[in-house]
């Protein structure tokens, strides 16, 4: 019994290794032009970010630390707004295409308690981004304006389809000058 569970222990992290190969971040990210605030337009909805109905954004700034301020916040269905701070440090300083993210703070930032935030698409001039997760649960298109091109969103969908991640399970969000409706990324690509 204890091999077998042994065996299905090496095997898992044998399988989320080939999946987390697939996945591919851009090959340089300049933090100086990334900071900034950024539209969520579409997303994989996540439980905590449920109480979120429209006009979502990022707020990115750096710190003297080297870590980078993230503020969250979107528009609730009540009207008021909601809004999360958190810390962000790079993990790959070759690149800068992964960070890790954490809302957790005792005293001091709690990385070990982070997530994943890869930077899987980076248009030329920083008009759109990708952000992904390993485990291809969580992802993000992000853009300077709350309203996308029709080209730039169909780049940003093959950029997503091309590193593995359902599309269907991906949401559009609602923004004032941007997409009036949230629905399935695959569904709203086919009507553009």
């Amino acid at each position: 019994m204890k091999k077998a569970l042994l065996f299905a222990f090496v095997a898992s992290g044998l399988i989320s290794a080939q999946s987390y190969a697939d996945q591919q971040t851009v090959d340089q990210v300049d933090l100086t032009r990334y900071v900034g605030t950024w539209y969520e337009i579409a997303s994989i909805p996540q439980t905590f970010t449920k109480q979120c109905v429209s006009n979502t954004t990022a707020e990115y700034t750096s710190l003297p630390s080297g870590e980078i301020q993230v503020i969250n916040s979107c528009d609730k269905s009540d009207g008021k707004r909601s809004v999360a701070e958190g810390h962000a440090k790079i993990v790959d300083t070759v690149t800068n295409a992964k960070l890790k993210v954490t809302f957790v703070k005792f005293f001091d930032w709690i990385y070990r308690f982070g997530g994943d935030y890869w930077i899987v698409g980076l248009e030329d001039n920083y008009r759109y981004a990708i952000v992904g997760h390993p485990t291809k649960e969580y992802a993000w298109i992000l853009s300077r304006d709350p309203a996308m091109s029709k080209e730039d969103l169909l780049t940003a969908y093959g950029t997503l389809q091309s590193n593995g991640y359902d599309t269907c399970k991906i949401m559009t969000t609602i923004q004032t000058s941007g997409i009036s409706v949230s629905t399935r990324l695959c569904d709203y690509v086919k009507g553009l």
